[in-house]
């Protein structure tokens, strides 16, 4: 028997390598000597960077760039000097992580901590940059994270701009005399799971701005900076970033990649998958076993899960889930594509019980789904 564990975290409460101890230990019970191949997975969220870590075999490099408001913060980031490729989450340095509730403020935060680190990548040699760009503070149009590698941005007086989301409203030209040669000539992935375009009711600010600190009347102003700024990109650089899904990503920084980086946009899980070389690794598989924290209606936007039962979907292969929890019927799950579900809380009296014992109770469903195969 092949066995190919494939999950996601469950938030909180064990990694997905932890998951991928306990199902191996429980599924040994019953298969002492199947085959096991453990490929942890997420989706650019929250626990992305451990996974990254797992398939890159990458080094933490730890540099001090500018937060949000432009202070000095420590930030990391992951480098693997045999691939020449980088693992950047742009939250280490420019994200609401690093502010304090009174302090979000996205007329007046910058990315541009999260070119310093891509900077810094660069000055190591980069061939390959992997871009989070998840839980910004942020409103610039990657106007802050263009600036660090060599981008000026000037209004009608030619006078240069700081690079804030106040500013995208007076920004007249792009000045690209002193950009570093370097970061013409690397590839850049951009791990994003949201569509939004880069203005108008679904852009960057009006769906993003509020939750980073913009009041009724700056999201106006954000948003009427964003649509000049896109005539500016269009102008100079013959890109109309509207109609690009995904511009509108972490405060317009999805469209600044993919005109001042040249980058490919794409799903969170696609990007791990390609990193673990997913497809190839379950070949042969008997069963994929994933997992998630909460089994839901959202587990088909954009997740962990939707990835894997695609691929497996390709290959035949059955697909079995074991979340913390399960708010979905069988038959949506059948429909999923998923031909076994078990909910590891499920005799637990509470939510902090069942963190408290999640990874005894996964062994213990691991043996009995395995008892279920053998029967």
């Amino acid at each position: 028997m092949k066995f190919v564990l494939a999950p996601d975290k469950y938030k909180g409460s064990l990694t997905g390598l932890e998951i991928c101890d306990a199902l191996e230990t429980g599924l040994r019970k019953v298969f002492p000597s199947c085959e096991i191949v453990k490929m942890p997975m997420a989706d650019g969220g929250d626990g992305t960077i451990e996974v990254v870590r797992y398939y890159l075999n990458a080094d933490t490099v730890k540099v001090v760039v500018n937060d949000p408001l432009f202070r000095p913060v420590d930030a990391s980031y992951l480098y693997s000097g045999i691939t020449k490729t980088a693992y950047i989450e742009m939250a280490e340095a420019s994200g609401l992580k690093v502010l304090k509730d009174h302090e979000k403020n996205c007329m007046a935060t910058t990315t541009l901590g999260t070119g310093q680190l891509i900077a810094d990548a660069i000055e190591k040699g980069v061939n390959e940059i992997i871009l989070g760009i998840g839980g910004s503070a942020t409103n610039d149009a990657g106007m802050g994270m263009a600036s660090a590698l060599g981008f000026r941005f000037l209004d009608e007086h030619g006078k240069n701009l700081s690079p804030v989301g106040a500013n995208l409203l007076h920004v007249a030209r792009i000045d690209t005399s002193g950009v570093l040669p370097e970061s013409k000539n690397m590839v850049v992935k951009v791990a994003c799971d949201v569509t939004n375009p880069f203005y108008g009711p679904n852009g960057a600010a009006y769906v993003y701005a509020r939750q980073k600190g913009a009041t009724e009347e700056e999201i106006d102003l954000l948003d009427k900076g964003l649509r000049n700024f896109s005539k500016i990109l269009e102008k100079q650089f013959k890109v109309d970033v509207q109609n690009v899904a995904g511009a509108g990503a972490a405060g317009g920084l999805g469209a600044a990649a993919i005109v001042f980086l040249k980058a490919q946009v794409t799903s969170g899980i696609e990007l791990i998958k390609e990193l673990a070389q997913f497809d190839t690794n379950i070949k042969d598989a008997d069963w994929i076993i994933t997992g998630e924290g909460k089994l839901d209606d959202q587990t088909l936007s954009g997740k962990a899960m939707q990835g894997i039962l695609q691929s497996a979907k390709q290959q035949g292969i059955p697909v079995a889930a074991f979340c913390g929890a399960i708010d979905i019927t069988e038959k949506t799950a059948s429909k999923l594509g998923l031909a076994y579900t078990v909910a590891i809380s499920k005799d637990m009296p509470n939510l902090e019980e069942a963190m408290k014992h999640s990874y005894k109770n996964l062994v213990s469903a691991a043996t009995d789904f395995a008892k279920k195969l053998d029967s």
